[in-house]
């Protein structure tokens, strides 16, 4: 049974300053205005590959510019983790209100490869089984918390009417591939082998992230298939990082000026992987399974100004080629990670409910 504790995982909570508070503010303000009346703040529309950036993402890209510390791979760790934090807080919005939101240790340290994980419950109603959405976060398997995609989660919550989990796997450099992947793991199965104790419909099990978080989610489902055992209901894979082996043509468009850049990107593969041997191994790179039939229905959202969308993208096609049900939507006007604005861009909000509903219909709730 979950149970409630203090953290085991050494994560620790940001703590905003005046300055971050304001950009808050601002940042939520200007989520709440029309993109017709940010366009003259955000300047010149930036068009790349035929596609237009969101007038409040390029907004948002100049008040990161400005605020910048520098990028994450010129950091130490422990600095680059507190600048995601913080960067995750200015376009986190208000916090949507939930019946319940509760900071649980999942005991699944059973052997030596195991670990008790923080995790968080997201309840729109504590007194009805409902299904639930296990969430991976992003940031490259490196930076990232449950902190910095609680906006993302309590969307998800409240929008979806269900149970979302959102675990605080172990990370790179402290731990390397694959320890994330038996984190993902174990608290999946964990989910799965106790639903009525915890509350959940044990016939809705979705897993679900963005970036690292969406190749998590896409590998437990790859996994548990393999091993013959029962597999997550659906996979709900935002900006899904799928290939480490090689480099796509929207690595070359958008390597730089768009958040996450090509740099940063070989920076968390080579900080999570121990050799590069692993980049071609399908609990790295999910592309590279050879056999994805049997999979559980998907959908793939990626963002159309992202290094990742090409991979994304492929790997949504390939499941849908060895005949898993797949609906794929890029979203041509945004960045990656989108699912973390909530807050200050409209679309995001936008992006993150047209999930929502391919996820109601794959649980069919």
């Amino acid at each position: 049974m979950a149970r409630m504790n203090s953290p085991v995982s050494g994560h620790r909570a940001f703590i905003p300053s005046v300055r971050d508070r304001l950009t808050r503010g601002a940042m939520t303000a200007a989520g709440s205005v029309p993109s017709t009346a940010i366009r003259l703040a955000a300047g010149t529309p930036t068009v790349v590959d035929g596609q237009r950036l969101d007038p409040h993402f390029q907004l948002g890209l100049r008040m990161i510019g400005l605020l910048s510390e520098g990028e994450y791979e010129d950091m130490t760790v422990a600095r680059a983790r507190t600048a995601l934090e913080r960067s995750s807080f200015h376009v986190a919005g208000t916090p949507v209100q939930l019946a319940s939101v509760r900071d649980v240790v999942l005991p699944l340290g059973d052997d030596a490869a195991s670990a008790d994980l923080n995790a968080r419950w997201y309840r729109p109603d504590d007194d009805e089984e409902l299904p639930v959405l296990i969430y991976f976060h992003g940031g490259g398997w490196v930076l990232g918390s449950i902190d910095s995609h609680d906006s993302t989660c309590r969307y998800l919550a409240r929008t979806g009417g269900l149970n979302v989990l959102s675990v605080d796997y172990r990370m790179a450099p402290e731990h390397l591939f694959p320890t994330a992947v038996d984190d993902a793991l174990a608290a999946f199965r964990y989910v799965r082998d106790h639903a009525r104790t915890l509350g959940v419909d044990p016939n809705r099990i979705a897993v679900g992230g963005d970036s690292a978080g969406g190749n998590l989610a896409a590998v437990v489902c790859q996994q548990t298939r393999g091993a013959g055992e029962r597999s997550p209901d659906f996979q709900l894979l935002f900006v899904p990082a799928t290939d480490m082996s090689a480099r796509t043509r929207s690595y070359e468009l958008f390597k730089e000026g768009f958040y996450l850049t090509a740099d940063t990107m070989g920076w968390y593969e080579r900080t999570y992987i121990r050799s590069d041997e692993d980049r071609l191994d399908p609990r790295a790179s999910p592309l590279l399974a050879e056999d994805l039939s049997g999979l559980p229905p998907a959908h793939v959202a990626t963002a159309g100004f992202d290094p990742l969308r090409d991979e994304g993208e492929a790997y949504a096609r390939r499941m849908a080629d060895a005949g898993v049900t797949v609906s794929l939507r890029r979203h041509p006007a945004m960045v990656h990670p989108f699912v973390n604005a909530v807050g200050a861009a409209p679309l995001a909000r936008a992006a993150l409910s047209e999930a929502v509903g391919a996820l109601r219909m794959g649980l069919a709730y």
